[in-house]
């Protein structure tokens, strides 16, 4: 066993030498057998950080799995697993999502947590066998996912009747140039919208509830009903992954390291959530330096199109079955390696432990060249998610000033929109741009909503407004559900919004009220917070 990861240090000192002796960019080579052996070497670095880097998830993920028993995570102040693993060990709440499902997963099937500790099966493949690997089946699919492709477990798991969980979620960007008449009625129907999911909901899903709304009243067009959805290119490239998995024997000719085992927690920190703190934050720093081997070898295998001189289908079917991650995972490091190449303040502040990983996702996701440093200051001082905020509320205004509306948003949710945008114009009768199509549909959102969402003016309505609806507590993403007193009305404090701050659920009724969270000083802006205090 490896307590804590103590033992990969050194393999990970080796491969990160190795690594630097590749430099970006790579210099052009028209030769393809020269090509083909920078393929293979990068290859062979790049499975090594890949199974280094799994194996420490492996361990995050247990870890994780067992901060969520109980109270454990509120008692170190944190309304929810995802804001801890954001602000404390610097992982995306949705991938300490990822990881809890799957340890909860293999808690129950002991044979393949073994296999998956071991580093015999990988993450992909476990994922694959899941839903099957259970009773007396466990040891026959454990057995298969040891040495069949993913593809291959995916489908007999099909075969066996069950159904394979959603690949990853694909995102895209909508941009309308919105009329500055228009403007206000739109900004008006998304504030709305906040009242109505939540202040903490992204821009896409009140979109989602706008153009919903619309459609729900009004008359489609033509030939734009619900359909089929589109033949994917996944399932094109299907045969052909099949065929090059066995022309290849699995690509046999590609070299094959060891396993790694991931590392062990001391048992008797699970037990203990600051122990179990001090634990994780220990593996997430050793994770961040085999991440960042991780992102330099994929942007450049990546560069020289290494999957397809390797015998793959695509580069999602390199990740999956080569690399046992998923395509976006590998794909969002790619993107920071090539920002932080743009941005090498950013890079310094990384390895400086200054800010996290995360931080420096949005960093290089939002900021230029000219603000990145004052950025960064900034994000030193400040908690993930309200760096977030920020960064977005900064590009937001940006958009106003040109007149635009930009929303990331899941790409299955384009077509509602088009429809919303088509249903709307044919309303008007003649033709209209997107941004006035989507001024209509915002409009007809406030006049729905509006009377309804219409509340009695009160000191809490008061406070909330003026806290954006949103938790206070430093670290949470939640919307705000209760207005608490700092100086408790029992010991003498008053209704007056400088004793009042918003809080979520979990925070007023749990963490302030159980004693893990601590506030003092004036709201909204002089306010002192501890957080776990017993």
């Amino acid at each position: 066993m490896d307590p804590a990861g103590t033992s990969l240090g050194e393999p990970l000192e080796k491969l990160a030498a190795a690594a630097s002796l590749l430099q970006w960019p790579l210099p052009r080579e028209r030769d393809e057998a020269v090509c083909y052996e920078a393929v293979r070497v990068i290859d062979a670095l790049l499975v090594r950080v890949a199974r280094g880097r799994g194996a420490l998830d492996i361990a995050i993920a247990e870890g994780l799995d067992a901060l969520c028993v109980g109270d454990r995570v509120l008692r170190l102040g944190y309304a929810g697993i995802g804001d801890y693993a954001r602000e404390r060990l610097g992982i995306a709440a949705s991938t300490a999502h990822k990881m809890v499902r799957l340890a909860r997963g293999l808690r129950e099937r002991a044979l393949l947590r073994a296999a998956v500790r071991a580093g015999e099966v990988s993450v992909r493949r476990a994922e694959a066998v899941l839903p099957v690997a259970r009773g007396e089946a466990e040891a026959g699919w454990v057995a298969r996912a040891r040495c069949e492709t993913v593809r291959a477990l995916k489908a007999a798991a099909r075969d066996c009747g069950h159904l394979q969980p959603e690949d990853e979620e694909q995102w895209t960007h909508i941009r309308m140039q919105v009329p500055p008449d228009v403007r206000p009625v739109v900004d008006e129907a998304m504030a709305l919208a906040g009242k109505l999911l939540g202040a903490a909901a992204p821009r896409w899903q009140r979109l989602e509830a706008l153009c919903e709304e619309y459609l729900g009243g009004a008359e489609l067009v033509e030939g734009t009903g619900a359909a089929a959805p589109p033949f994917s290119n996944r399932d094109l490239l299907e045969p052909a992954k099949e065929w090059l998995e066995k022309e290849s024997a699995q690509w046999a000719f590609l070299d094959e390291p060891q396993p790694v085992e991931a590392p062990s927690i001391d048992p008797a920190a699970t037990f203990d959530p600051r122990l179990l703190d001090s634990e994780l934050r220990r593996l997430a720093n050793l994770r961040d330096r085999w991440d960042e081997v991780f992102g330099h070898l994929a942007m450049l295998f990546r560069a020289v199109d290494g999957w397809r001189r390797a015998s793959f289908a695509s580069f999602e079917h390199y990740c999956t079955e080569r690399l046992g991650m998923a395509e976006r995972a590998v794909a969002q490091r790619i993107a920071l390696e090539r920002r932080l190449y743009d941005l090498p303040v950013l890079r310094e502040a990384m390895r400086e432990r200054r800010i996290s990983y995360e931080k420096a996702r949005l960093i290089a996701r939002y900021a230029d060249g000219s603000c990145a440093s004052e950025w960064i200051e900034r994000a030193a001082r400040m908690t993930c998610v309200g760096l977030r905020r920020e960064l977005q509320s900064a590009e937001e205004a940006q958009m106003c000033a040109r007149g635009e509306l930009d929303v990331h948003l899941p790409r299955r949710l384009v077509g509602l929109v088009a429809l919303a945008v088509q249903a709307a114009r044919k309303a008007v009768g003649h033709h209209v741009s997107n941004g006035e199509c989507l001024g209509i549909i915002a409009r007809h959102f406030v006049e729905v909503w509006k009377p309804a969402l219409a509340e009695r003016s009160s000191v809490q309505k008061e406070v909330l407004e003026r806290d954006d609806g949103l938790c206070r507590a430093p670290g949470c993403s939640r919307a705000a559900a209760h207005v608490h007193h700092v100086v408790y009305r029992s010991a003498g404090g008053t209704d007056d919004p400088g004793n009042l701050v918003s809080l979520c659920a979990a925070h007023h009724l749990h963490g302030v009220h159980m004693g893990y969270v601590r506030v003092r000083g004036k709201a909204p802006d002089a306010l002192q917070w501890q957080l776990g205090m017993r």
